[in-house]
């Protein structure tokens, strides 16, 4: 059954609403992913994006905000390492850490693919009327102030995923 693309009526459930645009983001975000090089899992994706919020991360941290557990976020850094896309270091306080630091390839990765994302929603963005997109404005920035400090996830404008608020 065909799911519909208007908008949500008065008594859609808000979440559902956001669970479709979410997969709908998912689609726009992943298009045009491939062309990016080297093309990188979400997975190493969000990995990526923690160390670019939170220079000198350790790898403790990492895997709780990924909520993954120590031997897959060790892995996950070979692989990122392997790529040329990460480094990893040993902390100039405590010489049982490793920080994490983007390399400047891990860095062009993550601004080109901003660019693609970009790109991608500005064509959706595009084709709404003023009205809705200043609504849709107004509801995403209520949003990020009602998720602030719930997770431990980088929300962007929030002061990064550790901050104190949480």
């Amino acid at each position: 059954m065909p799911r519909s693309v208007g908008p949500p009526g008065p008594y859609e459930d808000p979440s559902a609403a956001m669970s479709a645009a979410a997969e709908l983001l998912e689609v726009l975000r992943a298009r045009g992913q491939d062309t990016a090089a080297p093309a990188v899992s979400p997975s190493q994706m969000r990995a990526l994006l923690v160390v670019e919020d939170s220079a000198g991360i350790n790898l403790r941290t990492l895997g709780a905000v990924l909520g993954s557990r120590p031997p897959s976020v060790t892995r996950l850094c070979d692989r990122l390492e392997a790529m040329g896309l990460l480094t990893r270091s040993t902390s100039p306080t405590s010489r049982r850490e490793i920080e994490l630091r983007l390399t400047a390839r891990g860095g062009a990765l993550l601004d080109e693919q901003r660019a693609i994302r970009l790109r991608e929603m500005s064509a959706v963005l595009g084709r709404m009327e003023p009205a809705a997109l200043d609504a849709l404005l107004l509801g995403l920035a209520a949003f990020r102030e009602a998720a602030d400090g719930l997770y431990t996830v980088p929300v962007p404008g929030s002061g990064g995923p550790f901050s104190d608020s949480a």
